[in-house]
């Protein structure tokens, strides 16, 4: 039996059309989906809390280097100061870690140094020695210059050593620590049962300084 030609032609064509709708109702939903979405980002954003006021001196906002990071050759920069690390101390203490780093201002023998610890927030001391000072912690109150430092801690360490430190490559510490009620800081360290050495310190903001990698 001979289809009529008209009934030929006109199958193809709703074929067409039945495409031709489909293929615009996916459009339609693709586009409510996507207007959908802005929408709903669009919200999230208006009602988003505004940004709360930040500590310039936090550690997550330290743009001048990472202070745990500092090492031998590293340059600090505290404002028109700028000093090269010429060694650190990595000491351990009972699972608990902390590092020193020291540093000259001149040739002369006076030293500079400054501890990183965390406990448990990350705390960075700047310190001085103090030679002139022939005292050694034996009481739990000392007066020096008029400020008096009270006893906050003290223990037996390790340290390992790098760069210039004048000490062994590894050995032990033993430290006193006192503070006074303004905040200053007096340090008692035996390395490898020598003499107390003495030295005086402040703590810093972290941001307060800058660090340039020796690398």
């Amino acid at each position: 039996m001979t289809v009529p030609a008209t009934e030929s032609k006109q199958a193809p064509v709703s074929n067409i059309l039945i495409i031709a709708l489909v293929f615009i109702v996916v459009v339609l939903i693709t586009v409510i989906i996507v207007r959908r979405r802005a929408a709903k980002a669009r919200e999230a954003q208006e009602h988003q809390a505004p940004a709360q006021p930040r500590d310039p001196f936090a550690p997550e906002r330290n743009t001048g280097g990472d202070p745990e990071a500092i090492k031998a050759g590293d340059l600090l920069e505290f404002g028109n100061e700028k000093f090269f690390v010429r060694g650190t101390l990595r000491i351990s203490e009972g699972g608990y870690d902390w590092a020193e780093h020291f540093f000259q201002a001149d040739q002369s023998a006076t030293r500079l140094w400054l501890t990183v610890e965390k406990d448990p927030d990350l705390q960075v001391s700047r310190w001085s020695d103090r030679p002139e000072l022939d005292i050694e912690p034996k009481s739990k109150t000392i007066t020096i210059e008029g400020t008096e430092y009270k006893l906050v801690e003290h223990g037996t360490a390790s340290y390992r050593a790098e760069g210039t430190t004048g000490l062994n490559e590894k050995g032990g510490v033993d430290y006193v620590d006192y503070e006074s009620d303004d905040g200053k800081l007096l340090a008692f360290e035996r390395f490898d049962h020598g003499r107390w050495e003495v030295s005086t310190g402040e703590s810093i903001p972290v941001g307060s300084f800058t660090i340039y990698s020796g690398s």
